[in-house]
């Protein structure tokens, strides 16, 4: 990777840091020139743009008179001069479209106006070739990072009104109603500062509370999905389901290769940044005694054949929607007995947690259907030390948790793990509505040190997991496309792993 360069405007009688080239003044003189013009030709819309006025609308609803401020979030530095890939925060893209890497350092403001809100989006446009910062600076310049956008292409591109980053201070010193901010922990320190001097000068101190209202009403406003939302989870869970076919095709190379778990991540990753903005969270790639982890990212351990593949990876379009699906797969393409047995339980609690997803349900319906389940298979197996109900009662049961102590469902959208900071009653409280979008994942987990279980038993780890649209008479699955039931993940695998080729 190449070293980064003098940063712009830095003082001529400052000492340079280490590893940094001054640039001569002939140099700068010669860099500018002989450079084609930039396009006058203004790029299309993101798609989603067709939708992000109605989400602004709504939020201004909530805080009518109130100046709201929304930043995409900062560069965050992985190791000394290099950053990780950008990703805004999830309430900023929602209410600008603007998905993958952009936009460093870029702020939303919504300043309040006598019929509700004027959005303003404030970013970094591309410098000219004559400032330094087009060759000197590695975070933004040109020759480090690429052609930015003008000030006339992001308002192509957005929708929105535009300024320069530079004019957000005055902006923000301008007086207004109480100004609510969300807060992202790599926000601009100087952001937050000037926010805070103004609110102080104002009269109305940072109040943690109407902050914090503020990011529960942006991720209440992602319960409900628009039509842009669900068609996008429909797409990640297709490129999803591509990437699975893509790692069944490959497991005999990964069992050959050793340490499987690694070439499982690497054949997924590939499809996912082929077909997106990358995986929509860490890969998990669990084999055998590992699947009983239920965050298992390590992968690094070896496939071998009568052992099970606990798969849980989706697919993060650019938009940054993500599929989030778990197929629990045996490694040589046949379930055994044991197997089988665990798998066929922990379908019939995911098809009875897919039949509660319906509108008007409460949230918590599914994970009691489901777990209504697996509680009863336990207790025919005579692993409960009570009985179903005794189990089932939240006061003085829960034995069952031991083998799945992880809920059946959360929402799903633009997070793995959306609306996350929305209101209990309206979340793990609230009823199911046409729109919302949730996982059904319901699995069974035997560790091998678990002396309670049955020998036969130990080591098998079992998860299935699939993507529902709540619709206005019940579910869509979205992740339909792969296959549950235990004989159809059996031929579907020997036709990929018959295949001479990987899928496609």
């Amino acid at each position: 990777m190449t070293d980064a360069a003098t940063p712009a405007g830095e003082a001529a009688d400052k000492p340079l840091p280490n590893r940094q080239t001054p640039f001569s003044e002939p140099f700068k003189a010669f860099i500018p020139q002989g450079w084609a013009p930039y396009s006058d030709e203004l790029p299309d819309a993101l798609p989603a743009t067709a939708f992000t006025a109605a989400r602004r609308a709504a939020i201004s609803a909530l805080f009518q008179g109130d100046r709201l401020v929304i930043p995409a979030g900062e560069l965050k530095v992985r190791s000394n001069d290099t950053d990780y890939r950008f990703r805004p925060h999830s309430a900023f893209a929602h209410l600008t479209g603007l998905g993958t890497d952009r936009e460093p350092g870029a702020v939303l403001v919504l300043e309040p106006t006598d019929d509700g809100h004027d959005a303003t989006l404030y970013f970094k446009p591309r410098a000219p070739r004559t400032d330094p910062e087009f060759y000197a600076d590695s975070r933004y310049g040109e020759m480090w990072v690429g052609q930015r956008e003008s000030l006339a292409e992001m308002e192509a591109i957005s929708g929105l009104s535009c300024a320069p980053i530079s004019q957000l201070g005055d902006a923000l010193a301008k007086n207004a109603g109480a100004t609510r901010v969300l807060v992202v922990s790599d926000a601009d320190a100087e952001l937050t500062a000037s926010i805070e001097a103004q609110r102080a000068e104002l009269g109305t101190e940072a109040d943690a509370l109407a902050d914090s209202r503020l990011a529960t009403a942006l991720s209440e406003l992602r319960l409900i999905k628009d039509d842009y939302e669900a068609d996008e989870l429909r797409a990640a869970c297709d490129a999803t389901a591509d990437g699975f076919e893509a790692v069944v095709a490959s497991l005999p190379e990964a069992v050959r290769r050793g340490r499987g778990e690694r070439w499982v991540e690497g054949v997924f990753g590939l499809y996912a940044r082929h077909a997106g903005n990358a995986v929509g969270y860490d890969t998990i790639a669990a084999s055998g005694d590992h699947a009983n982890t239920l965050h298992w990212i390590n992968n690094d351990g070896d496939l071998r054949p009568g052992d099970l593949l606990l798969l849980d990876a989706g697919v993060e379009r650019d938009s940054l929607y993500t599929a989030d699906i778990t197929r629990t797969l045996p490694v040589s393409g046949r379930f055994s007995p044991a197997q089988r047995k665990v798998y066929d339980a922990v379908l019939e609690a995911q098809r009875a947690g897919i039949a509660a997803a319906r509108p008007g349900a409460h949230f918590g319906d599914v994970h009691a259907a489901a777990i209504r389940v697996i509680a009863e298979h336990l207790h025919d197996w005579g692993l409960l030390p009570v009985s179903v109900e005794e189990s089932l009662d939240p006061t003085s049961g829960g034995h069952h948790r031991r083998w799945m102590v992880h809920g059946t469902s959360h929402h799903l959208g633009i997070d793995v793990h959306d609306c996350a900071q929305a209101r209990h009653e309206t979340y793990r409280e609230g009823t199911l509505q046409p729109g919302m979008v949730i996982t059904v994942e319901p699995g069974l987990y035997f560790k091998s040190t678990d002396l309670l279980v049955p020998e036969e038993l130990r080591g098998i780890g079992v998860r299935i997991e699939d993507d529902v649209l709540i619709t206005a008479d019940g579910c869509e699955i979205l992740s339909s496309r792969l296959p549950r039931e235990a004989d159809a993940v059996e031929s579907w695998m020997a036709t990929l792993l018959s295949s001479d080729s990987p899928a496609t």
